[in-house]
């Protein structure tokens, strides 16, 4: 009976692992899908701008980025926004993580990226498990300072990378916003002047 019994376990639980997997690469297939679609979104617009600049050419006419192409420029600006997001998305489906040096997708343990060498720095969910790990620690008497020194340190460090990871969230927030309110007022521009038009 008891052989039945870890069987079943067994079983359970390769179900549940399979189901688990299952269930990420559905999500991972919806999210490639999405950015694919994206993609050819952006492709279009590029061949938005090669047409205008084109027309330009054909009239002589000079081009301004600015005038000419912005709305276009900003389309992509936010396009490329969403790509970078659903990006991470698959990273964390997988466990893994990007290189901030060559972009290549690596382990989320890796110290060094295996393609250009750079090193990785270590998540701040580890350095806080470090630091837990560190104060359940005994440690005798003669080494308390050092470790009290070295718990020190490790807080700072969580801290500032905490700190460095709200204002990039924030940069990085503001740009978000930046691009969609200027999507926003080109739309509203280009819908004006169409209205006018008629």
């Amino acid at each position: 009976m008891e052989f039945f019994d870890k069987l079943g376990k067994k079983a359970s639980e390769a179900y549940k692992v399979t189901a688990d997997k299952t269930g990420k690469i559905a999500k991972e297939t919806k999210l490639k899908f999405k950015i694919g679609e994206l993609k050819t979104q952006i492709n279009d617009i590029y061949e938005e701008i090669g047409k205008k600049v084109y027309e330009k050419h054909i009239r002589e006419e000079d081009i301004c980025i600015k005038k000419d192409l912005e709305e276009q420029c900003t389309k992509i600006d936010v396009l490329s926004d969403e790509i970078d997001s659903l990006l991470k998305e698959c990273l964390t489906l997988k466990d893994k993580k990007q290189c901030p040096n060559c972009y290549k997708e690596i382990e989320k343990e890796d110290k060094f990226c295996p393609n250009c060498g750079e090193e990785q720095t270590q998540d701040s969910a580890k350095e806080v498990e470090v630091l837990e790990e560190l104060e359940n620690t005994e440690v005798e008497e003669d080494n308390s300072v050092e470790k009290q020194i070295v718990k020190e340190e490790l807080q700072q460090d969580i801290e500032n990378k905490k700190d460095k990871q709200e204002k990039d969230d924030k940069q990085e927030e503001e740009e978000e916003k930046s691009n969609l309110e200027k999507t926003v007022e080109i739309e509203s521009n280009v819908k004006l002047g169409e209205e006018e038009e008629d």
